[in-house]
């Protein structure tokens, strides 16, 4: 408890810090420029607080635990909408990026890109006037030196990711300089320079914290982030060697505390927040405390009186394997007789992460035929009466819902998990296949760890090839499942180049297993040609084109040498 409450006081201070909990922010307004502005433009900076200013390690740590302010939370999670995994049916602008709906006019990208400048620039601004401290030792500058340069690689990661070609902006600028108003650097040198920023940041950051600096970036977070940057942009050896150094750290572990049939699903709840303590699998989280910084994903995923702004979609419920091992298409396990007879013998993961008849939610009233408020659910809810949570697709999501934050707005400190040791696990695996080299030993010593957190069948090379079922397919597969909702299923999407998946039409349950009582309520969604609703239509993928996002109309009336993506 003591070390609960230490944790608790020192995240409360370091909010504070970022200006996350309202009101005046304990550092120079120069690290406060509103992100809406331009990513080049910035509140001037005052030449006395900018010169008092870098004196004291305290500053020093204040003006680090700034840069952390755009390290992202619930957003990572919303971004899921962008996939095939999930759909909020009312119109949003991810919804309109997934479906391919969308143009440079579209504020979602501009701000994505206003944005990650700006937290880029309050990282440049840092390492240009770290060193002007006195009295810090070489171990505390290296490691929040480290800490910045990872978040600048962060900000940029998702630049070139999203963008491609980007200006590559290392310093502050001030208007004047010819540099603001110049082209766009080429993808490869700007992922370059982000292996460059996570080597030197591993260099310097430590293996762990004590309790009282849970959530800060570590040496772990650097290897990992490198890895997964690595994956992206096919770099199969860099994403192995990465990987396998974070294992060698020997730090962490899979989450496994209570047990096969609740443990993943727990580790997205409170028990598995870093302050808990048992938690050793998250490489790196938005840590959250309650009454200090919150935020509304649980209730988003089950809102007891609308929508749900996260319904699984039929893709994702269809691609868990049966208990044997096999897909559903291939299992003789698998029924679809009633409802419930969907979420039977299969992988525990599935029940961990789609809600369950039986499980316990928070959503009020769900479809049953009486209508009474019930914490056990039962069956989708398709009424619009204000009384329950309204399913897009006859699915719900369990993951990241704790059930006690549903009922009230934005009161849910879930830790938001942007690293955990299952995806590193996956990345070498990965790496390794597109290589060549992957051998039984690498997947029991990966995925089938992940598998057996679950007690699900362990995957063996020998028996995939004799089921006909293809090693590339299943290993994206064990992806697409262990990281679902966790913001990663876009990006996969676009670095395997399976565009077409986002031009399919989103669907979800079959209408016929809706209950005559509920019968009114979705008689006039449409149907496939085999009775699944069809929830979304129209979608388009244009290849290379949709690849890309265009650069902002925004931006490009700024500086019109930055030139446009190709298609747009």
């Amino acid at each position: 408890m003591k070390n609960q409450n230490q944790y608790i006081n020192s995240r409360r201070s370091f909010l504070k810090a970022t200006g996350l909990l309202g009101g005046a922010a304990l550092i120079p307004s120069f690290f406060l420029a509103s992100c809406k502005k331009g990513f080049l433009d910035r509140e001037p900076l005052d030449s006395v607080t900018d010169i008092s200013f870098w004196k004291t390690e305290e500053q020093l740590k204040l003006a680090v635990n700034a840069c952390y302010s755009n390290l992202r939370n619930n957003n990572t999670i919303s971004m899921e909408n962008m996939g095939d995994n999930t759909i909020y049916p009312p119109n949003s602008e991810y919804q309109a990026i997934s479906a391919g709906n969308y143009d440079f006019t579209s504020g979602t990208l501009n701000s994505e890109w206003v944005n990650l400048y700006a937290a880029i620039r309050r990282c440049n601004h840092f390492l240009e006037n770290y060193t002007k401290a006195s009295n810090i030792g070489a171990t505390a500058l290296a490691q929040y030196a480290g800490e910045v340069r990872f978040l600048r690689a962060f900000m940029y990661t998702y630049l070139i990711f999203l963008f491609g070609d980007v200006p590559l902006i290392s310093k502050t600028l001030e208007i004047s300089n010819e540099e603001v108003f110049g082209p766009r650097n080429k993808r490869a040198e700007v992922l370059e320079f982000v292996f460059a920023d996570l080597d030197a940041a591993a260099a310097g950051l430590p293996t762990a914290y004590t309790a009282a600096d849970l959530g800060r970036i570590t040496k772990g977070a650097a290897f990992a982030w490198k890895a997964r940057v690595a994956l992206f942009f096919e770099k199969w050896s860099i994403a192995e060697a990465s990987a396998k150094s974070v294992m060698d750290l020997n730090v962490y572990q899979l989450y496994t505390a209570g047990g096969p049939a609740k443990c993943y699903n727990d580790l997205f709840t409170y028990r598995g927040k870093l302050a808990a303590g048992a938690n050793k699998e998250t490489i790196l989280a938005r840590p959250n405390v309650a009454g200090v910084s919150v935020h509304n994903i649980s209730r988003e995923i089950q809102v007891p009186d609308q929508t749900s702004r996260y319904s699984p979609t039929k893709s994702l419920v269809d691609s868990y394997l049966c208990t044997d091992g096999l897909p559903i298409d291939k299992s003789p396990l698998y029924s679809e007789s009633t409802y419930a007879d969907i979420f039977k013998n299969r992988d525990p993961r599935m029940n961990q992460t789609i809600l369950t008849p039986g499980w316990a939610w928070g959503g009020q009233d769900d479809g049953d035929a009486d209508a009474t408020t019930n914490p056990i659910f039962s069956t989708p809810k398709w009424n619009a009466d204000k009384k329950g949570c309204i399913t897009g697709t006859g699915f719900y999501f369990s993951k990241y819902v704790e059930v006690a934050a549903v009922g009230t707005v934005s009161q849910d400190s879930n830790d938001i998990h942007h690293i955990r040791y299952a995806e590193v696990l996956l990345t070498f695996a990965e790496a390794r296949l597109e290589q060549g080299t992957l051998t039984q030993s690498d997947i029991d010593n990966t995925i089938n760890k992940l598998r057996d957190r679950v007690g699900m069948k362990r995957m063996v090379i020998t028996e995939l090839a004799a089921a006909g079922l293809d090693l590339r397919t299943e290993i994206r597969r064990e992806r697409r499942v262990e990281l679902a909702l966790e913001g990663q299923r876009y990006y996969d999407i676009l670095r395997w180049k399976q565009g077409d998946l986002l031009a399919q039409d989103v669907k979800g349950m079959k209408k016929s297993l809706v209950e005559s009582f509920n019968q009114q309520y979705v008689a006039t969604i449409a149907t496939d040609a085999n009775g699944y609703f069809v929830v979304n239509t129209g979608r388009k993928f244009v290849a290379p084109k949709n690849y890309l996002w265009p650069i902002p109309i925004t931006q490009l009336q700024r500086n019109p040498v930055l030139g446009q993506n190709p298609g747009w």
